[in-house]
């Protein structure tokens, strides 16, 4: 979501920009990358995919994008009726100029369309050849059981992957949601690991994201997650590392979770998530960082 265009949004790195955080990932031995038709409305897509033309073979990479969100302004423009399906694989295909997406997630779940609509299309872009794995996002774990057990009594290609927000201080699917895809062997690929950059940095602390990401207003507010991004910062100064390491150690501490989705705007960002695959926390500093944590509202789920 970090490449694109910035006049989808502010915080939005250009193609030129773009390019030389795509090639270091891919020389440090990265070789998953997630995207999704609605960022920067499909520039997204067309950046990294000459970025892979020229940087990487394609045999080597597992690119991962998604469906479902408004690309235009008609009905047949969004959600995940088969029509939509279809012609937003298509459309993705040709921006990321592949024959083939490796991971095809629902970016959200569709209240109008029948599931078993959307499960029979996705299959049928299996067997056509254009996907080669399906996934999810966020959704109620209801609703990824349904999934699941549609595809189970129809005969159906079944989700393999599930993109939650995970971070420190939005922890409600572990409730239900992590239980299920630890249960189901189904991966867990969390999204907004730093709930975006608020856990990297002290509270009241500014950045252009911080400013203009009107959506982290409404996720990250309360005393208490601030009080998280403080202790955050407390173990980080305390091992001499960025807070950024800390959290994503937290995330990867998790047996549940196969890796965390990162953006990177800058180059540490790419480094400090390299480097948090070495970071092993203490159980008291793990206690520390979850203690604060209170229940909040599930958000996003739609």
């Amino acid at each position: 979501m970090t490449y694109g265009t910035p006049a989808w949004r502010e915080w939005v790195l250009d193609e030129e920009t773009s390019r030389p955080f795509i090639r270091q990932a891919l020389e440090a031995g990265i070789n998953f990358f997630d995207t999704a038709d609605m960022y920067s409305l499909g520039a997204s897509e067309e950046v990294v995919g000459r970025a892979f033309r020229d940087f990487a073979k394609r045999e080597d990479l597992v690119i991962a994008t998604k469906v479902y969100n408004a690309m235009g302004p008609g009905p047949n423009d969004r959600g995940l009726s088969r029509k939509h399906i279809l012609r937003s694989c298509d459309d993705s295909l040709r921006r990321l100029g592949t024959d083939y997406i490796d991971l095809y997630q629902t970016h959200r779940w569709d209240y109008e369309t029948p599931i078993e609509e959307t499960m029979d299309a996705l299959d049928s872009l299996v067997k056509a050849g254009k996907v080669r794995y399906l996934g999810a996002s966020s959704m109620f774990a209801w609703q990824f059981m349904k999934s699941l057990s549609t595809s189970d009594v129809r005969g159906l290609s079944r989700f393999v992957s599930m993109q939650p927000q995970y971070n420190l201080v939005y922890r409600e699917e572990e409730r239900e949601m992590l239980p299920l895809c630890a249960d189901q062997g189904i991966a867990v690929i969390p999204w907004s690991p730093l709930a975006r950059g608020f856990v990297t940095r002290r509270p009241g602390a500014s950045t252009v994201r911080a400013e203009t990401d009107a959506f982290s207003k409404v996720l990250y507010t309360s005393e208490v997650d601030a009080e998280i991004a403080n202790k955050v910062c407390d173990i980080a100064e305390s091992r001499g590392i960025p807070p950024a390491q800390v959290a994503l150690a937290w995330v990867l501490s998790k047996p549940v979770v196969t890796a965390p989705i990162v953006g990177a705007s800058k180059t540490r960002h790419l480094d400090d998530a390299l480097a948090a695959l070495a970071v092993k926390l203490t159980d008291d500093e793990i206690r520390s960082l979850e203690e604060p944590y209170v229940p909040h509202l599930v958000k996003d789920h739609d």
